[in-house]
């Protein structure tokens, strides 16, 4: 969830898998296995219980975020957006005012909506389409209005301003999630990016920084 990951797009769009911690990584799916078994226990009883359909859409929608970002597993990261895309739709049309679903319907249309041309297009043959309008349009919603999720999506709709050239929305995103989480280091780092000056952000590659560089930005 930093800048440095969401500005590169070889590292955000590319396809080179990353090298997460294996044990975290099975922490990872063995909670959000649990998470969806629970909640398709209850749907078995109610179709319609939005506790349910929100775990799933959230589960899912993870698992789909992972697959892309981590694995660089895009076609299979595809298919788990639909499946999470339709537990959204369905929990909206149960809870209209439930704003969290927007976080997983953004998905599919902003990182879609990224890809370059020739990339959507071949996806397009395949029924799969994004648009990135769309995308923020939904992160706003769930900034705005979401209850679980709000903070995430209000560091989403950040980094997604910065991809876009628009510092003054990050800033004003950035701002408020310091403000609310002063606590909190990522978001205080991403706020102190935007606020140091263009000259100050080039300096010279001495041995002492240089180091500094390099650290793992995640």
């Amino acid at each position: 969830m930093t800048s440095e990951f969401f500005l590169d797009n070889k590292r955000f769009l590319g396809k080179v898998a990353l090298k997460p911690d294996p044990q975290l990584r099975a922490a990872f799916f063995a909670a959000d296995k649990q998470a969806q078994d629970l909640a398709q226990l209850r749907l078995q009883t109610n179709p319609e219980d939005t506790n349910a359909l929100f775990a799933m859409a959230l589960s899912v929608g993870m698992q789909a975020d992972y697959a892309s970002l981590i694995d660089k597993h895009q076609v299979e990261s595809l298919k788990m957006v639909g499946d999470a895309d339709r537990y959204a739709k369905k929990l909206l049309a149960v809870a209209p005012e439930a704003a969290d679903a927007y976080l997983t319907l953004r998905a599919v249309n902003y990182i879609i909506g990224s890809l370059p041309a020739y990339k959507r297009l071949f996806l397009g043959f395949a029924g799969i389409h994004g648009e990135k309008k769309a995308g923020i349009q939904q992160l706003e919603i769930a900034a705005e209005r979401g209850h679980y999720l709000r903070p995430f999506a209000k560091i989403l709709l950040a980094l997604a301003a910065l991809r876009e050239k628009q510092t003054e929305v990050a800033r004003t995103q950035l701002a408020e999630l310091v403000a609310e989480y002063p606590e909190n280091p990522l978001f205080a780092s991403e706020l102190a990016k935007l606020n140091v000056p263009p000259a100050a952000a080039i300096r010279p590659k001495t041995a002492r920084n240089f180091r500094t560089d390099f650290r793992n930005p995640n």
